[in-house]
């Protein structure tokens, strides 16, 4: 494949290493105005570093933009002419409607977009995608890229901000919650790092265990709660305290902000 990802800022650059690493390109293009602090990547071998849009776009099958909101549309118009029909566009943009994308461009060109979270930076992502009716054809392809980087789901457009509160806020929500189990621990007499280590990996083996088997995860629960156990005691109390209905509530409130945001 033929890449070029226009914006090699951190996502960008966490994009590229994902498919460096996973020999996921035939040649790559990156761009970036100050290109100074990413000439390293030309050590790949089939890596150009540039300042040009235009040259990565002519040489470039597969255009992943990773680009700042306010920038994207000069970008597009600036590259829209040499755009062919074997050119695939994936956004990264939060925010910037396929429709948008369409009116700069037209609607003849596949195009894809993308919500990818922090967790890219450690091939962990949980990746969103949805297309336009040309963007469909490509799709798998655009699955393929992002999978080499953690997990895609497919969805439509119209659910694009509600993923972005659970995928990308949700980095956040986890990040709470696995401080608080730390927190909880250091009160039960572990030191800090002992506290963190235990709560982060107990955090990853509890998704792992809903990834590997499929089961709900109250499934999961019914097998660590005995009857009178100490478990069952504890996730009562945080019941009662309110665990389940402030996550929800603390959901529901971002993504009535970020609805506001779009608003405006």
């Amino acid at each position: 494949m033929k890449i070029a990802i226009i914006g090699a800022g951190n996502l960008g650059l966490a994009i590229a290493k994902g498919i460096l690493h996973s020999n996921g390109a035939t040649t790559m293009y990156l761009t970036k105005r100050n290109i100074t602090e990413i000439k390293n990547f030309e050590e790949y071998g089939n890596v150009t570093v540039t300042s040009d849009n235009t040259e990565a776009v002519k040489n470039s099958d597969i255009l992943i933009f990773a680009v700042q909101p306010g920038h994207f549309a000069a970008i597009l118009e600036a590259v829209k002419t040499l755009l062919h029909e074997r050119h695939v566009l994936i956004s990264t943009i939060t925010g910037f409607s396929i429709q948008k994308i369409e009116s700069i461009i037209g609607q003849e060109h596949c195009i894809i977009r993308s919500m990818p979270n922090t967790a890219i930076s450690v091939g962990n992502s949980m990746t969103c995608i949805c297309g336009n009716t040309s963007g469909q054809k490509r799709i798998e392809l655009a699955k393929a890229i992002f999978n080499r980087m953690g997990h895609t789901l497919e969805i439509p457009e119209e659910q694009m901000q509600a993923a972005t509160v659970i995928c990308a806020s949700g980095i956040a929500f986890w990040m709470r919650l696995i401080r608080a189990t730390t927190q909880g621990a250091i009160q039960l007499g572990f030191d800090a790092r002992e506290a963190q280590e235990l709560a982060m990996h107990t955090c990853n083996g509890a998704a792992s265990l809903l990834i590997t088997s499929g089961k709900h995860p109250e499934e999961e629960i019914d097998r660590v709660t005995t009857p009178k156990g100490c478990t069952i005691e504890g996730l009562n109390e945080m019941e009662h305290q309110g665990l389940s209905s402030s996550l929800i509530q603390g959901i529901v409130t971002s993504y009535k902000k970020i609805s506001e945001i779009r608003k405006g």
